[in-house]
Formats: C-alpha cells, structure tokens, sequence
C-alpha cells in the first residue's frame, strides 16, 4: 500500500513538473519595425534549419522540412511562413513569444531544444514581436510536415519540461555598462538571435551548455566532427583585429578565409552577410574580446 502510495505520488510529481503551462506573459504595446525583424530573421539563421527539404519548395522561403540531425534523433524543423494550416499563420503574438521563449508549442506541447529557444529566451521582446511581424509578412506556403524521429517520443516531451527546469537560466540579455555600445550588441547578436553558443559551446552529459565554457568549442551536435573554439581568436592568430573578422563574416571561403564553409558554417556565413556591417563589426568586436 505504501509503495502504491509512493509510485502514485511519484506519477502525479512528474506530470505536475513536465506539463507544459503557458506563462501568462503579457505583450506590450509595439508597432513593429520589418525591417528589424528581417535583420534578426538573417542573424538567426533561420533559413539554414527551416529550409524546404530538397527538390521541394522555393529555397528562399523558410517552409521547413530538410532533415536537421542530433544525437536524440532526427528532427524536421517546421514552416514559418504565415501559410494558416502548415505554418504560424494561425499564431497569436503571445503564442509566438511562448515558443521562443519557453519552448511551448500553441497546443500545449514542449518543443526539442533543437529548436534554441534556450537561446532565443534572451532576445528583448520587442524584438522578438519585430521578427513574428517580418515572418507573418511573407508569402504563405505550404509544405509536408514531419514528426520528429525520436525513440519514445512522447515520453522524451514529458522529460523536456524536467530538462528545462535545469537548463533555464534567467531570461533576458543583460547589458554590461563597462563595454562599448558596438560591444554589447555583437554580444546580444551572439548570444540571443544569433545563438552562436548552441553549437559552439560544450555541453554536459544532458546536453545542458556548459556556461563556463560558452563558445570555446566541443562535439559538433550532428555528430561531424568538432566545432571550433571561438575563444582567443587573436592570440590564437585566426584574425588580425576587427576589420578581418568583419571580412571573414561578409566574404567567408571567397575572400581565402578557411574554415568557413564546413560543418554547416556556410549557410551561417552566408545569413550573417546579409547583416548590416555595423552588426559584422559588432559581432567581431565581442568575439574578439573573448580570451
């Protein structure tokens, strides 16, 4: 009887800790900026994971479905066009800020940290509205959609709202007010939209990053290899000052730059030249600082 107790206690505390619960975030009032939005849709990269699986789709249009490997299993990363039954198209704004930043989906469901809401939960929420807005002004379009290829898929849900109660550290990117302006804004690029540190930061045993470590390298999360250091890259001798870095970023391979077409980095390079080059500069700034 004690242990029927006991194991009832035990089921009830492990649906209670891993349902996935809205948070009741209220929006602010905020005319979006496009053009924002657009800025941080290609400093996300988010064409890269949420391209259209070969041979199917406009290229160009994030409408998902390319395989995207992890050493959970295989996941199909969805559309974003505002297409209403394949799409976000049916998405609120409060419902959009609820996946980048808690990793709920609208009904209710825990997404897979494949999708780096870890990350995304640092970005100001203005500007997290600025990017619903630019996606919700692209052309609709459909595209299949997959299930996740996940051994016991739905009690690997069940265990990400555990695993998040771990991994969430406080939301938010914080300013530091002993650095520049351009500084501060390559490290928010960095770290919230950019979420550079999803690959290039070591992970723990859970696949929790290891922040004492953020983007000094570790196993490449598709199992190819290992993704670089970006600690220490001056003294390391891989850039000169900024204005290398920021060429490396804009030009990559084409400009004799190595190491920046493999292990997915290409199509990071090539998202990341389509930003402002204050932002390029900015970016180099930060990294450049890291020892």
């Amino acid at each position: 009887m004690a242990f029927a107790a006991v194991l009832l206690a035990a089921v009830f505390l492990f649906f209670g800790l891993t349902t996935a619960r809205p948070s009741g975030r209220v929006v602010p009032t905020h005319t979006p900026d496009l053009a924002n939005g657009e800025t941080l849709f290609h400093a996300g990269g988010c064409i890269g994971c949420h391209k259209p699986s070969s041979g199917t789709g406009d290229p160009g249009l994030p409408t998902g479905g390319a395989s995207f490997p992890t050493p959970i299993g295989t996941f199909y990363p969805g559309n974003l066009t505002p297409d209403l039954d394949t799409g976000i198209g049916r998405w609120t704004a409060p419902q959009f800020l609820e996946a980048m930043t808690e990793g709920v989906s609208p009904d209710g469901r825990h997404y897979f940290p494949a999708f780096p809401y870890t990350s995304y939960r640092n970005m100001w929420v203005e500007d997290l509205l600025d990017l619903h807005a630019y996606l919700m002004s692209l052309p609709p379009a459909r595209s299949s959609q997959r299930d996740p290829d996940v051994a016991m898929i739905g009690l690997a849900r069940r265990t990400m709202g555990l695993w998040k109660r771990l991994a969430f550290r406080v939301q938010g990117f914080r300013l530091d007010p002993d650095r520049s302006a351009a500084w501060n804004r390559g490290a928010y690029l960095v770290q919230a939209p950019g979420h550079c540190g999803e690959c290039h930061t070591p992970r723990n045993a859970i696949m929790i990053a290891a922040d004492a470590r953020r983007l000094a390298g570790g196993p490449h999360p598709g199992g190819e290899g290992e993704v670089p250091n970006l600690r220490d890259l001056l003294g390391r001798g891989r850039y000169k000052d900024v204005s290398d870095l920021t060429l490396a970023l804009q030009f990559g391979e084409t400009f004799g730059y190595d190491k920046l077409s493999s292990g997915g980095m290409a199509e990071v390079q090539m998202n990341l030249a389509r930003l402002p080059e204050t932002d390029l500069r900015a970016i180099s700034e930060y990294l450049l600082s890291l020892r």
